[in-house]
């Protein structure tokens, strides 16, 4: 069985077609999208209505991400505490909440916060951030003693997670696997000598056991920022420049 696992696509759908062409390409049997549908990206109510018609292909299963919360639930209130930290990203999310329409926005809504899903003869569990909080940070240098409490209360073999854009993986004392499928939207990883790609996940399940290997896809970024530098809020030329040149987090 071939799994793949998305996360962090963040309205991207230069970088949803060029992934999902890939997929279909290694047949997989499984895809898994860990959220972070629209938020701050080039074409938010295009992606998220990708998805939502993605509903009724039984290959996928899907979780919300922090971001996708924050978009159905948007208010001033939460419009001015993001402003606090970081500007431009309220700006976005402000934009976002007014494009998506109310289905939209439901559907973000009612995805499930995580979601164990089994399949040959492996138990996942399907998360955003870790399994205790979805905007919870797995990086490659938080420390293991660190991920080992993430994972008290949980009983899946592995932890599939997304929220920080930079893939990695752990396996824990515990015999648990922790792996990181980074972002298809805004990857925050860049090879040596190159330049940023799409990155997802594969995993080849066979009789309980698991390879996992991570996936970088070319894809139009010049035409995605293009896009995303044509929004009209404040900061948007400066997201858009995150695609060519990822050189922080947030603004």
């Amino acid at each position: 069985m071939k799994i793949a696992v998305i996360s962090d696509i963040h309205g991207n759908m230069e970088a949803v077609e060029a992934v999902m062409q890939d997929i279909e390409a290694k047949n997989c049997d499984k895809i898994f999208i860990l959220g972070d549908y629209a938020m701050a990206g080039p074409e938010p109510q295009s992606t998220v209505e990708y998805f939502m018609n993605k509903k009724s292909d039984s290959r996928f299963t899907m979780i919300q991400g922090n971001t996708d919360l924050m978009i159905a639930d948007y208010n001033d209130e939460l419009y001015r505490t993001l402003k606090e930290k970081a500007p431009v990203m309220a700006e976005a999310l402000k934009s976002d909440a007014q494009l998506l329409n109310p289905v939209e926005k439901e559907f973000l809504k009612n995805l499930p916060i995580q979601k164990e899903v089994k399949a040959g003869g492996v138990k996942f569990l399907l998360v955003h951030g870790s399994p205790r909080k979805n905007n919870e940070d797995i990086l490659p240098d938080t420390p293991l003693s660190e991920v080992e409490k993430m994972l008290e209360n949980v009983d899946a073999d592995v932890v599939l997670c997304g929220h920080t854009h930079i893939p990695c993986g752990f396996q824990t004392e515990s015999r648990k696997t922790v792996v990181n499928a980074g972002s298809i939207g805004r990857t925050f990883f860049v090879e040596p000598n190159s330049y940023p790609k799409a990155c997802y996940l594969i995993i080849e399940v066979d009789n309980g056991s698991c390879v996992f290997q991570h996936q970088f896809v070319e894809y139009d970024k010049e035409q995605a920022s293009e896009k995303l530098a044509a929004r009209e809020f404040e900061g948007a030329d400066k997201l858009a420049g995150m695609l060519i040149n990822p050189e922080i987090r947030h603004f």
